[in-house]
């Protein structure tokens, strides 16, 4: 296959909107398993802020304004097709800057600190970025962009298990995350586990994992199980929409899994908040 050159300020324009379109509209999947939720709530209390989220997502949308004041750090998934060549300048450099323009641009909460444990100081532009690149088949590139906000990611978790501990164990560790976050992650939340790999690599897949579409199953009938399992036991926490009870704690469980060393046993939980804000697009 021949191969395909892409400008690198393509890459630029469609990080600089995907920054704007993130933090201004909801996905569809996510505002209707708000929707859903609301009709399946038991208490009226969660009925009634469920509505609120559901309404302060219209006017996001409406307005062209942010879903959430916590703007989020920019997280960027690119795959990379083999056969593409990229021209024209740094690939990083470019993701930044689109991020870079697309805070400025969108009037978005720059929330990035530089010299995180003395200065603070902040960066003024939400960069750098956090990027995660892969290597795949073809000549495109697919660029995924979430706005992680700081309340949710702070809740999450990183668990080195014993391989004795098994399913339960870490099933326990997912309920005892969820239930210590309460309502600081601005519940009903997502909740993306990540199983296996290595220190590094199962906070990436419990973060990947979020991208999964909300209603969706796995693949794997073994892993849609454990993700029901999960989900059950976490809105039977009773923990509820913004912490104020009822039976939506969660939309969704998802989990991705990778082979782990035999002495080993890696899980990883990754908070979202129920403003699951990503965008992707293909060049």
């Amino acid at each position: 296959m021949p191969v395909r050159e892409l400008e690198v300020g393509d890459i630029t324009e469609a990080v600089r909107a995907m920054c704007i379109t993130a933090n201004y509209d909801l996905p569809a999947d996510v505002y209707d398993a708000l929707v859903s939720a609301k009709e399946a709530e038991e208490s009226p209390v969660g009925r009634e802020v469920l509505g609120q989220l559901i309404e302060n997502a219209d006017i996001a949308a409406a307005d062209r304004v942010p879903i959430c004041q916590d703007t989020g750090f920019a997280v960027i998934f690119a795959e990379v097709g083999q056969d593409v060549h990229l021209v024209g300048g740094d690939f990083d450099d470019a993701v930044n800057e689109g991020v870079r323009r697309g805070y400025a641009d969108g009037y978005l909460r720059k929330s990035v600190a530089a010299e995180p444990a003395q200065a603070r100081r902040n960066t003024t532009d939400n960069t750098p970025a956090i990027l995660h690149t892969s290597i795949v088949p073809g000549d495109t590139l697919r660029l995924t962009m979430m706005a992680k906000g700081g309340g949710a990611e702070n809740m999450s978790s990183l668990n080195m298990l014993k391989p004795s501990q098994g399913w339960d164990g870490m099933c326990q560790a997912v309920i005892d995350t969820v239930s210590r976050a309460g309502s600081n992650p601005c519940p009903p939340v997502i909740i993306g586990v990540g199983i296996g790999g290595t220190i590094d690599m199962v906070t990436v897949l419990a973060k990947k994992a979020l991208l999964r579409e909300v209603g969706s199953t796995h693949p794997d009938p073994r892993l849609a199980g454990m993700e029901a399992e999960l989900l059950e036991k976490i809105n039977a926490l009773g923990i509820g929409p913004q912490g104020l009870g009822g039976s939506t704690t969660a939309l969704a469980v998802f989990i991705e899994e990778m082979p782990c060393h035999i002495a080993s046993m890696p899980m990883a939980v990754n908070v979202q908040c129920h403003a699951q804000r990503h965008r992707t697009v293909e060049l």
